[in-house]
């Protein structure tokens, strides 16, 4: 019955904001793919998978691309896409990368598509963890293989070759080592699919290394009945300790098959067999073809010529002479993985990297852009406190990388105009300076340096100056992790914080440092050592263990510290880092990684703390709440009060504006508490299924970070602020609204990415069952006037024009008042009405913004009226524009607005006087209708290229000018606005000789 009440419950919270939706704002810098694939039959048409943003394609050579996944994939990691191509409506994906990095993201099995990959279908395996490779049968599409890694992090018993015969109905696993050994590769012979070729891989990893491959575990295995019997295949190849190994075949020479193996010493390296391999020789060991094997490891051959290879390692490289000769081919991104070449056009594939997917048409001497591709993978998410605000990260495979909310200017090279890179490196974070968002202090890999987007310089104060690659960590003064904390104080934005094993202050940007703590990690020496083993060493920082990871003050005292290590422990420090003490929850196992630590802005005292453990294997959610600087805490997460036990936990924060209310990122999405933890439910709202890696509510905003689709914000989440009041209300209910900026920037629509919204203001409202009749909005100034009004029987509008003799540019924006019940947010754009159109859908448009002041909002429901009241404020970067300058443009804008309405008024009536005339033959009708033509010309602006803009385009016109920016009209504005109205008196003075006058217009005739 509890559970029940509990659902009710949640179900009913979720209706008070069903309607709040996420916009992405970029980067369209693409991020990581592994794996792609292409059709035949449609040369220009290719699929990617990316490692945390699904599955997209692209049917026009790479130039655009769209999601095919959201929606239906429970992960967004793709480790494999296999098409049928004797009718590529038909796809298989296996999800879960192949690239075992420390962030990789676990996979949920083996999906379908029969149309395309409009709609998919889960197909089975979802404990496989990583798939390595997913291959259709050439002639039956029901058959198909997959090869499972396995879980990186730790044994199951899913790993191995699968194969169905019914489409994915039903698996049959048909090759199975162990619980640590798995499949990473899949080929069949080209010319027999009986023939099957696999690669086992003893894979894992441990937060403080990689273990790739055993001593006489794996190797590559073969099958002559499809699937049902296998053999190792060992003549020639390594006998010793093998790691990962990569295939490749070519319909060229079906007696070709190339392996690329990762081996101790000279046996690594590319091996050929050319008698399907029976017995194979070694090729090549060229320095970068097993770069970082447990990362890339991947050989491809030229389908017509089977002595043309590719490999994809750090670098891209091309051999023509079978593996024995090896040329560098420059690629727009490093890190490369996937290839897919077009079997009857070899000069056109598609290649994967940590960039992005690139097409070619010309064999690589040129290729399509990474810049069209909303995958990034972003580690956290830091603001600015500038207007508008600008979101700052580190792009994983890329740099730093800031972005704004919306546009602060007018770039023509679009959003990319705006894009820059603010020192540091792919790892962040990139922190800007309170009160001076010119100033970001960054980190790359345990490097601290202080940018300034004025120079475009930074300088470089590195604690310890050491280079920490390559080095065991027990060997270091300092550890520093790649994505190494920094944190500016919430009460002196000179003081900023830098963590290894130690807390690191600085006063002076980085020119001193001091230590204040001493270690706080769990520091345990067996977890000190070299990563990667057992065959190829991989030191690059990522796997240093005992580190900090999080270091936050609190809001509320100065010198409250709080700070989490990648190991575990939790300590505080509540006089500045004099003296520290050990608060690691009871009952949390050892070692996880503390992501992230959240001191309440409310409470002191008070925090909470998220931590990962999907490293070690435990795949829980795991975040805790304090109420006594740690002294005790509460598990609120225990995967049975709304977020599941198999999403681990990234992140976590309470609301500024509101206590109470909690915001957790998942592995697989966004959850929400109105209850302080005590329960939880989705809040995934329109946001794709991919990881949540930071959250920040800023100006009422909610923001976040993902590993693999960008920054996301919420705008305006005043209604998750309001819920309780909302359902504790009997009847409608409008929510106190946002203030809102007179801001001037080009908007976009919903489906563009970046996302722009329409400046404006949002008025959300809730309306019960049973609501009869029109809804109604009012728009009320301080002085009572009605700016503007609305109802629920008139449609939503949303118009771009462009004037091509002025450039300039003008959309407008109404949306609809809805009536239905529910939330409902009504976008008002902040301006009066603009002038009468006979077009009803052009009526009313753009009309002036309204000045800086106080408002008032109404809400009328079933003859009921609610009110709220809200500012506008003027855009605080302006500095020469007053509060009476604008008054004074305002108050010009309607007087022309008024004259332009009166003019288009008489411009309909004469269209409507001619119509009835134009039956009339006599001389009298005659010589109306040339009266009637003379004042028509002089309104308005005859048909055709570039005449001559007569008196209501010079209204618009003038109009426009005053449209575009803040500002006090020009002396000429006003010595026009009054020329045109005397052009006015003087055509006006002729209507009553035509039969039209005043009373027909409603008084309006003559200003």
């Amino acid at each position: 019955m509890a559970d029940i009440t509990k659902e009710k419950a949640i179900k009913t919270d979720t209706a008070y904001f069903s309607t709040l939706k996420f916009r992405n704002v970029g980067p369209t810098r693409g991020g990581r793919v592994t794996t792609v694939a292409g059709v035949e039959e449609k040369p220009g048409t290719f699929y990617m998978g990316s490692t945390g943003g699904g599955v997209w394609k692209t049917d026009d050579y790479g130039v655009t691309y769209h999601n095919l996944s959201d929606g239906y994939f429970s992960s967004p990691s793709i480790g494999a896409i296999a098409i049928y191509q004797k009718n590529p409506k038909i796809i298989y994906v296996g999800t879960g990368s192949d690239g075992l990095r420390s962030n990789v993201i676990a996979g949920k099995g083996v999906y379908k598509s029969n149309d395309g990959g409009k709609s998919w279908e889960h197909i089975g395996l979802p404990n496989a963890g990583l798939i390595g490779a997913v291959e259709v049968h050439p002639d039956n599409p029901e058959i198909a293989f997959v090869a499972a890694i396995g879980q990186p992090f730790q044994p199951n018993e899913d790993r191995g070759v699968y194969k169905t015969v019914d489409g994915g109905k039903n698996w049959d696993k048909v090759l199975f080592h162990s619980d640590t050994v798995g499949a990473v590769d899949l080929e069949f012979a080209p010319d027999n699919s009986d023939i099957v070729y696999t690669a086992l891989w003893r894979a894992e990893r441990k937060p403080w290394t990689v273990i790739s491959g055993a001593d006489g575990v794996g190797g590559v295995y073969k099958s002559t009945d499809g699937g049902k019997t296998w053999e190792k295949k060992t003549s020639g190849l390594p006998t010793g300790l093998i790691g990962k190994i990569d295939l490749a075949v070519s319909k060229a020479d079906p007696n070709r098959l190339y392996a690329l193996v990762e081996a101790p010493g000279e046996e690594g390296g590319l091996y050929r067999s050319n008698d399907r391999g029976e017995s194979f020789e070694f090729v090549s060991n060229k320095d970068g073809l097993l770069d970082r094997p447990f990362y890339y490891t991947n050989i491809e051959s030229n389908p017509k010529n089977a002595d043309v290879v590719f490999s994809m390692s750090t670098r891209f490289y091309k051999s023509a002479d079978g593996g024995k000769n090896w040329k560098m081919m420059r690629t727009p991104h490093g890190d490369n993985h996937d290839i897919w070449i077009h079997p009857q056009d070899t000069s056109l594939f598609i290649q994967a990297n940590d960039g992005g997917v690139n097409v070619t048409t010309n064999g690589g001497k040129t290729w399509s852009s990474q810049h069209n591709q909303s995958t990034a993978e972003l580690y956290q998410v830091e603001v600015d406190d500038q207007y508008p605000y600008w979101l700052y990260a580190g792009q994983q495979d890329n740099t730093t990388i800031a972005v704004p909310s919306v546009p602060p200017y007018s770039a023509p090279a679009g959003p990319q105009g705006y894009w820059l890179s603010v020192g540091g490196c792919e790892t962040g974070p990139a922190v800007p300076k309170p009160g001076d968002p010119n100033i970001v202090f960054s980190n790359c890999k345990g490097r601290f340096g202080v940018y300034d987007k004025r120079t475009g310089q930074e300088q470089q104060f590195y604690v310890g100056a050491t280079n920490i690659y390559g080095h065991s960590p027990d060997d270091l003064t300092y550890r520093f992790q790649r994505v190494s904390p920094v944190h500016v104080s919430p009460h002196d934005p000179n003081t900023v914080y830098h963590t290894s094993q130690y807390v690191h202050r600085t006063k002076d940007n980085g020119i001193t440092w001091e230590q204040i703590s001493p270690d706080l990690t769990a520091n345990e020496p067996d977890k000190q050592v070299i990563s990667g083993s057992p065959i190829t060493r991989d030191v690059t920082g990522e796997e240093y263990y005992s580190t900090i990871y999080e270091i936050n003050e609190s809001p509320l005292e100065k010198g409250v510290i709080w700070v989490g290590a990648n190991d575990g422990p939790i300590h505080v420090t509540r006089n500045d880092g004099k003296d520290w003490k050990n608060v690691t929850p009871e009952g949390l196992p050892e070692g996880g990684r503390v992501d992230c630590i959240d001191p309440s802005p409310h409470q002191p005292g008070k925090a909470y703390a998220s931590i990962l453990r999907y490293q070690l294997g435990d795949w829980h959610p795991y975040i805790f709440k304090t109420e006594d600087y740690g002294e005790s805490w509460a598990l609120i997460t225990n995967g049975e009060n709304g977020i599941p036990q198999d999403f681990p936990t990234r992140t976590v924060r309470e609301d500024p504006d509101q206590e109470g209310v909690l915001y957790a990122g998942t592995e697989y999405g966004l959850f929400l508490s109105l209850n302080d933890g005590k329960d939880w439910q989705p809040f995934q709202q329109n946001l794709p299924i991919t990881p949540i890696t930071d959250i920040k509510v800023f100006r009422k905003d909610l923001i976040l970070s993902t590993m693999g689709r960008g920054f996301w914000i919420m705008d305006n989440i005043s209604p998750v602020h309001q819920i309780a009041e909302a359902k504790n209300t009997d009847g409608p209910f409008l929510y106190q609204p946002k203030d809102s900026y007179r801001f001037h920037y080009r908007a976009n629509g919903e489906e563009s990415t970046p996302h722009y919204p329409d400046a404006g203001l949002a008025l959300d409202y809730f309306l019960p069952e049973g609501i009869n009749g029109k809804v109604g909005i009012e728009i009320v100034d301080g002085s009572g006037e009605v700016v503007r009004s609305f109802t629920s029987k008139e449609e939503g509008t949303e118009k771009e024009e462009s004037d091509m003799s002025t450039n300039f540019y003008f959309r407008d924006v109404r949306s609809e008042v809805g009536a239905e019940p529910g939330l409902h947010r009504f976008q008002w754009d902040l301006k009066y009405p603009g002038p009468w159109d006979e077009d009803s859908s052009r009526a009313f448009q753009r009309g002036p913004m309204v000045a800086p002041g106080k408002y008032q909002a109404r809400l009328t429901v079933n003859g009921k009226t609610i009110s709220q009241s809200f500012e506008v404020m003027a855009d605080p970067r302006l500095e020469d524009v007053s509060q009476m300058d604008m008054e004074a443009q305002v108050a010009l804008v309607k007087r022309i607005v008024e004259l332009e309405s009166a003019v288009k008024k008489v411009a309909a009536k004469l269209k409507e006087r001619k119509n009835t005339l134009s039956n009339d033959n006599s001389r009298k009708a005659e010589k109306e209708l040339e009266k009637l033509d003379w004042v028509e010309s002089q309104l308005e602006t005859a048909e055709g290229t570039y005449r001559q803009p007569m008196l209501i385009a010079q209204l618009g016109y003038l109009r426009s000018m005053l449209e575009r920016a803040d500002q006090r009209p020009g002396k000429d504005a006003y010595d026009r606005y009054e020329e045109l109205s005397g052009e006015w008196e003087k055509i006006s003075s002729d209507l009553d000789e035509v039969n039209i006058n005043e009373a027909e217009l409603g008084g309006m005739a003559k200003d």
